[in-house]
């Protein structure tokens, strides 16, 4: 029988992706209602969640909405269905919707949010706007005899250890001699009970983060022979990867700020935007961030860029950026809404390599608040 898909392996598939580790520490993000083991042969992929997206949802026979703004946002201290927040909770449970949130989290992750806005702007050369996240990196030293060497570094790589750029299962080989006694209770794999042993090893190091130290500690424990193996782990300084918020990228031919008001005009499909003139000369250099960027004028001036294109920038910081040469193009928090056909189109196909049936679908449904007239 064909195993149903759940809304925790969707979860994992969007995890995989864009973990919680990477948001903002006072972002609500996971599944806000619903449950793991919920059905979701069908998702929704939306940017809010509002009562007409959970019908449209329902309508779909979607069990799933994946959203990038919570609709719970602060705490709820009582389920009132007098109130919007209320209602959506209770007509989500009463059809049968979990609903799931990926905020800050996606706007940092690889390909997320930002990354597919500075792609939409043909930006090249993209990097960070502000680091939030380092993956911390340790080094792992095991001891091992040298019958079980392949069998222990094959298991360490396998996962995910040793893993540099484009290579994997990379480590470093050291032979040397290990001394030990085993005593009353012991059952060594060489050696005798009380008798004082010397035993030619083989010392592996190998690098990981993190994010997989207990599954790689876990996989050398398996496969090592010793009933207690000799290990160290170490913290190192250098890093692998950073991670942020916001990109910089440059344009492929350098515009003026009219130009480029109407170009993001034209890309991101938005009838009108704000603009302020920053005294640029040209446009070349680009700053983007995803939804509210009023605090992040200074990183885009400290990456020497030309301009910022982000949303809901107050009249001040539209000044200080002024006064600071940045130019800001504003349009809109809404923009964000192209995270509906990426995360739809990065889950179908990562649901296929992982033999994951689902149907994802994208909402229809647009929640900008504002009218241009």
């Amino acid at each position: 029988m064909e195993k149903k898909t759940t809304v925790n392996d969707i979860i994992r598939l969007m995890e995989e992706w864009a973990p919680k580790k990477f948001a903002y520490d006072w972002d609500p993000v996971g599944l806000q209602i619903g449950r793991p083991d919920a059905p979701a042969e069908k998702v929704l992929v939306t940017l809010d969640v509002t009562e007409d997206v959970i019908r449209e949802a329902a309508e779909a026979g979607a069990g799933l909405i994946i959203a990038h703004h919570p609709p719970l946002f602060r705490p709820l201290k009582s389920v009132r269905t007098d109130t919007p927040h209320g209602r959506i909770v209770e007509l989500s449970l009463r059809l049968g919707i979990s609903v799931y949130v990926a905020h800050t989290n996606l706007d940092v992750a690889p390909g997320g949010v930002n990354d597919m806005l500075a792609r939409k702007l043909g930006l090249s050369g993209i990097t960070i706007l502000e680091e939030t996240y380092r993956e911390p990196l340790f080094k792992l030293a095991v001891f091992t005899p040298h019958d079980s060497v392949e069998k222990v570094r094959k298991a360490l790589g396998d996962a995910g250890a040793g893993a540099i750029g484009d290579y994997t299962h990379c480590s470093y080989e050291l032979e040397g001699t290990g001394r030990f006694t085993p005593t009353d209770g012991a059952d060594p794999y060489i050696g005798s009970v009380g008798k004082e042993e010397a035993v030619p090893e083989t010392k592996i190091e190998v690098v990981l983060t993190g994010s997989i130290r207990e599954r790689v500690e876990q996989a050398m424990i398996e496969a090592h022979p010793y009933e207690e193996p000799a290990y160290d782990f170490f913290v190192l300084d250098q890093r692998l990867e950073e991670y942020g918020i916001g990109r910089v990228g440059s344009l492929p031919e350098p515009m003026t700020l009219e130009t480029f008001a109407d170009h993001v005009k034209e890309r991101m499909g938005v009838p009108a935007l704000r603009v302020v003139d920053g005294g640029n000369e040209e446009i070349r250099n680009v700053a983007v961030l995803g939804g509210s960027g009023a605090k992040y004028v200074g990183a885009a001036v400290g990456k020497k860029a030309d301009v910022l294109v982000t949303g809901d920038i107050d009249f001040h910081t539209a000044q200080d950026a002024a006064n600071l040469g940045l130019s800001i193009v504003d349009p809109g928090h809404h923009i964000e809404r192209i995270m509906v056909g990426g995360v739809r189109e990065h889950l179908e196909q990562e649901a296929q390599k992982a033999g994951i049936n689902c149907e994802f679908i994208e909402s229809a449904i647009i929640t900008e608040p504002f009218k241009f007239m």
